[in-house]
């Protein structure tokens, strides 16, 4: 019985402890739980304005310029060649071209005129426009744009960089002392010179043919063909017998250029002639 009451005891003992342990762990966690702070409201969020930063403090971009070189090459017939040509000054004039070769000339049945015109860029395609009035058909029309924006781009870096590396020879050349040091960093600066010049003159060369396009006009007039009018049967006769005595007439003439050689080819004949007889004698 004593035996029985004991384990009676014990167990209500452990189960007490398991409880007490229980609700100390959910007092801990409750406790947790008031620490643990809200989570932040949506209204008490602050949203950053954003900062501008200015173009000094900035890195500058270049905006990249497209570089387009545009020609033209146009050919077309006229009624009358002045009233054309006055047309197209008008439009020179007015799109502020100019004329930069003017040639004149006559083939077998026409009379033409070409003229090379510059004219600015942005006025190309009206130009093309008002010289392209009054024309019926083009014999010939070619138009073309090239980009040389790459290019372009690529040698005006290899300038700045030769620009830089002459600044560095320059500053070199202050500190040299001694004169040999002084030769070699001029000669050097002499070829970088040549360089840079060059390079100067390909962007002012590829410049002018970006600011100003070029245009090639030529127009021309159908004239008759002089020997193209109608011959009578009796001229051709007179024509053909002209041809024909004509033809003799230089037949005698080589004859009588190769006078000697007909002599000797005579005697020769006449021996060969006179031997045969003699043997049939």
């Amino acid at each position: 019985m004593k035996k029985l009451f004991l384990f009676l005891i014990i167990v209500l003992f452990s189960f007490s402890c398991k409880k007490s342990e229980a609700l100390g762990l959910d007092k801990v966690m409750k406790e947790d739980e008031v620490n643990v702070p809200p989570p932040p409201k949506v209204n008490q969020v602050k949203l950053l304005k954003p900062v501008i930063i200015n173009s000094e403090e900035s890195i500058a971009v270049e905006k990249i310029e497209q570089k387009i070189i545009k020609t033209g090459d146009i050919r077309f017939e006229s009624n009358d060649l002045e009233e054309t040509y006055s047309h197209l000054i008008i439009a020179v004039k007015k799109h502020h071209a100019i004329i930069q070769n003017d040639t004149e000339g006559k083939d077998y049945s026409s009379v033409f005129r070409r003229l090379v015109v510059r004219v600015p860029s942005k006025n190309f395609d009206l130009f093309l426009a008002d010289i392209s009035k009054g024309v019926t058909y083009f014999d010939n029309k070619d138009i073309s744009s090239q980009d040389v924006t790459e290019e372009y781009i690529d040698i005006d870096a290899r300038l700045k960089a030769k620009k830089v590396l002459e600044d560095r020879y320059l500053e070199l050349l202050k500190k040299a002392t001694k004169v040999s040091e002084m030769l070699e960093i001029e000669a050097q600066l002499s070829a970088i010179r040549e360089e840079i010049e060059a390079k100067e003159g390909q962007l002012r060369y590829m410049q002018s043919q970006i600011s100003m396009s070029t245009m090639t006009i030529e127009f021309y007039k159908t004239v008759a063909n002089e020997g193209g009018a109608t011959i009578s049967y009796g001229s051709k006769i007179w024509n053909a017998f002209k041809s024909g005595f004509n033809e003799i007439s230089n037949f005698f003439i080589t004859l009588l250029s190769i006078w000697p050689f007909l002599i000797i080819l005579a005697l020769i004949a006449h021996f060969i002639r006179k031997r045969l007889k003699k043997k049939t004698v």
